[in-house]
């Protein structure tokens, strides 16, 4: 199966896990397609200033890719700034949240997998 950019379902969440501003989520695989596994598999896109707020993962983990853009990470209790290349990981009941600290789009794929 081939899906075409312009076909992926994108929505637009504003204040997503009481964050701040819109944030878009490109969805790459959804719903009957993660087959169980998981619940999300999306390209997100984070304004400047812009933020997902703090949430946790008990019964599953996610994985942040960074493709581009800086950010600020709360991750295991502290704050981490994270660009292009760098990898978030969060499981075990932890903790996180992200913002955009830069001064462009703050673009990463992010996938929900349960545990």
């Amino acid at each position: 199966m081939i899906k075409r950019k312009d076909d992926l379902l994108t929505v637009e969440k504003e204040k997503l896990r009481n964050g701040k501003g819109v944030v878009k989520l490109q969805h790459i695989i959804q719903g009957d397609e993660l087959k169980d596994k998981g619940t999300l598999f999306a390209r997100i896109i984070i304004p400047v200033g812009n933020s997902i707020g703090m949430h946790d993962h008990t019964d599953d983990f996610e994985v942040y890719y960074i493709l581009k853009g800086k950010g600020k990470v709360f991750d295991n209790g502290q704050l981490v700034e994270v660009t292009e290349g760098d990898v978030v990981y969060t499981a075990d009941g932890k903790e996180h949240y992200i913002e955009n600290i830069g001064d462009e789009d703050l673009e990463f794929l992010a996938t929900v997998i349960r545990a």
